[in-house]
């Protein structure tokens, strides 16, 4: 299964060039999972995957629109279909701007709740971050963040220091070369 989640990402997800980030920041490496987060193939494979790396207590998995929605869906998904109750949550960018103004969406586990964050790609892992914020303060306890790809620029280094354990199912550098590898042709150098 990690192998055909590898493929997927680096066929679908990831992009080799010249690009400017979200931070304003400049890369040669482009990655947007959402090709496969919102496939049945890829979320089956998600889904599973990211199962593994949330942790036993957890009453929840909760994440940032949009990019962590259809993750914490796949994952609270599969849980179910292995008998486990895991719920999922959707943290606002905002708080919503009528009704209760709520930041969380979705079945609020009690005060005191283990939650698991989960994100599709982490960079500085501001997103991240974010969505403990308003999961701490609206009472849940966070102690991981489980994330697809980690692009090894700093993300790590945030989570630590937030008191946070980052887990990825890939490296940038492992789509990156698994990527390159599928482009070289047989025996050519890449």
């Amino acid at each position: 299964m990690r192998a055909r989640l590898l493929t997927l990402l680096s066929q679908q997800a990831y992009r080799h060039g010249q690009f400017t980030l979200a931070s304003g920041r400049s890369s040669h490496h482009y990655v947007n999972c959402k090709p496969v987060s919102l496939s049945g193939e890829g979320l089956a494979l998600l889904g599973s995957q990211m199962l593994q790396l949330v942790e036993a207590e957890a009453a929840a998995v909760a994440g940032l629109t949009l990019g962590a929605d259809p993750l914490v869906s796949a994952v609270a998904m599969r849980a179910a279909l292995e008998g486990r109750a895991l719920d999922a949550l959707i943290v606002r960018k905002e708080a919503k701007g009528h009704g209760t103004g709520a930041w969380l969406e979705g079945p609020l586990p009690a005060a005191g709740s283990t939650v698991t964050v989960l994100e599709d790609v982490v960079t500085s892992g501001g997103s991240s971050l974010k969505a403990v914020n308003q999961l701490r303060q609206a009472g849940y306890v966070v102690n991981r963040v489980v994330a697809i790809v980690d692009r090894q620029e700093g993300g790590q280094e945030a989570m630590r220091a937030a008191g946070l354990d980052l887990r990825s199912l890939f490296l940038l550098e492992e789509v990156a070369g698994f990527s390159a590898a599928a482009a070289t042709p047989a025996g050519a150098q890449a």
